[in-house]
Parts: C-alpha cells; structure tokens; sequence
C-alpha cells in the first residue's frame, strides 16, 4: 500500500414524496445508493417509482428494497477539488469565479456544507466544511496556480478524511465531488485505485469537469471520465473556457434531480470484497447512472 496523502490545515420505507430527510441506522449488510434517470434526450426522469426499478447485486436480484425516494431536496455535502497546478495557469481565474457561482447556487444555509481543496504536489483545504457561502468563496480566492499535480491524492483525502464520515448515521445526505482538473496526475503517492477504492467507500460521487480545452479528448480527459462513471457522476468537456460556468450549472441541476435506494443484498458477506451493482429501469428508453459497485464492510 503507499503512504496516503496529508493535507494542510485550512424514513419511511417506500418513501416516493419530495423534500424529506431520512434519519438512516445503517445496517451491515444494507446497500444505499443515490442514482440518476435520463431520457434518449439526455432530460432527467424525476417522476418514477419503486416499481420502475430492478436492483442487482454481485449479477444477483436484491433480496428486498428497504427504502425508495425522490431526493431532489436531500442534503448535500460537496466537497470542490480544484487542480491548482501549473498546467491549468492561464485558465485558473475563470474556472475560480465558476467555482464560486456554483456554490452560491447550490448551498443552501442549514442544509447543505461544503468545503474548498486545492492540489498541486499536496492537497490542501482552504475552506472546510461549512453552509457560509461567503467563507467557500474566500477559500477558492485563496488558491494560486502553481506546481505540479496531485489529484489522485486530493481525491483520496477528500474521500477519506472529509466525506466518509460526513454526518454518517445521523443524515441521509448526498456525499459529491466536483473535481476541476485536466486529469494528469504526477505527483500522487496513492494509485487511480486507491483513489477510486476510497471513493466507493466513502458513497462519494464524482462529478468532473475537464480543463482542457483543446478539443481533442486526451489521456487526462479518460482519467477523469474513468472516475465519473465508476461513481456514478458524470464527465464534462467544454469546448471553450465559458462552457466552464454551464457545465456547473448542469451539475448543480443534476444534485436536485435524483434518487435514492436502499437495499438488501441477497448474499450479502462481510468480507470486504467489491460488489457490483446494477440499476435497470423497467423502461428500457430510460437510463439510470450509479455508482458501479461497492466494497463490502468487514465483519
């Protein structure tokens, strides 16, 4: 294993109604999971029921549904991850005043927290959790270019050391990354495995927004691709600097647009392992984006 990373200072069950906030007690061998629905035309689906829905477990049918509901209200705990380094220089302070409009839009006071991480060699928390958007903007203000890139690391921590507690047994909450990066990684001590191991582990999806802006998709732009869809997010690729700002919004549209499913395994072990999940709609025109898998707690 290599040395992870460090960072500087800085319901009811069958639920189908909106705006509620679920007190979780989760069990061992309980599986949660927050998915979403688009049409052929790429519009989320946010009207569909419990019976819409088949849920596989290790390529196995799920012995029982625990809960379902509509989370386009769910608590957020966001976690912004902007690549700082010196590969992204000319296009930092653009990506910085989109970063800031998202947050402005998305936390709302007393419900959602998020906190502000820059990574060049080292991940470092210039903001941490908190619903004063005021205080997130500073923390992305306070962010200089520079050094090279840790990203691996800065998702791990992230993951590791921000999110996977994040009011854990007390809330349901929706646990998001938004990583603003060109993908290239060159300093990190963790593997792209670790990093998406600890991802899974955490129930963090990653949302990614390329910095690259060449137009051809390059081996970053894969890389970040790779840990939107194992999480069940979604990869962006603006063409220009000022899609920037449309991708975020489409993101922060997505976080009300979603839902959420708990479930039992029908041979659930505590082993540890990774098992893969799978989400169908009934409605084969429909099409469900979730996290791919999880790994298993140990007994």
């Amino acid at each position: 294993m290599a040395a992870k990373p460090s960072a500087s200072p800085a319901g009811e069950s069958q639920a189908d109604t909106d705006d509620t906030v679920t007190v979780i007690r989760k069990r061992v061998d309980e599986v949660n999971v927050v998915f979403t629905v688009t049409d052929k035309r790429d519009h989320f689906v946010k009207d569909l029921t419990q019976a819409d829905f088949r849920v596989i477990d290790n390529n196995k049918p799920a012995l029982s549904i625990q809960s379902f509901s509509r989370q386009t209200n769910l608590p957020l705990r966001v976690g912004l991850l902007i690549d700082a380094s010196n590969s992204v220089r000319d296009r930092f302070k653009f990506e910085q005043e989109a970063a800031i409009e998202f947050l402005n839009q998305i936390i709302r006071p007393k419900d959602d927290k998020g906190f502000v991480i820059g990574f060049d060699t080292t991940p470092e928390v210039t903001q941490d959790f908190t619903d004063d958007t005021q205080a997130l903007s500073h923390g992305v203000r306070m962010l200089r270019a520079g050094g090279g890139t840790a990203m691996y690391d800065a998702i791990y921590f992230a993951c590791r050391d921000k999110l996977m507690n994040a009011d854990r047994g007390e809330l349901a909450t929706r646990r998001t990354i938004i990583l603003l990066s060109d993908g290239e990684d060159n300093q990190s001590r963790v593997s792209r495995e670790e990093a998406l191991e600890m991802a899974l582990r955490a129930e963090v999806i990653i949302y990614a927004i390329s910095t690259n802006t060449s137009g051809i998709k390059l081996r970053g732009d894969k890389i970040l691709e790779y840990f939107a869809e194992q999480t069940g997010g979604k990869a962006f690729f603006p063409f220009k600097i000022e899609d920037v700002a449309n991708d975020f919004s489409e993101i922060s549209d997505e976080l009300r647009s979603q839902y959420a499913i708990s479930y039992k395994p029908a041979d659930f072990v505590p082993d540890g392992k990774y098992r893969k999940i799978e989400i169908l709609a009934e409605n084969k025109k429909y099409h469900v984006r979730a996290r791919k898998g999880y790994y298993a707690p140990r007994q």
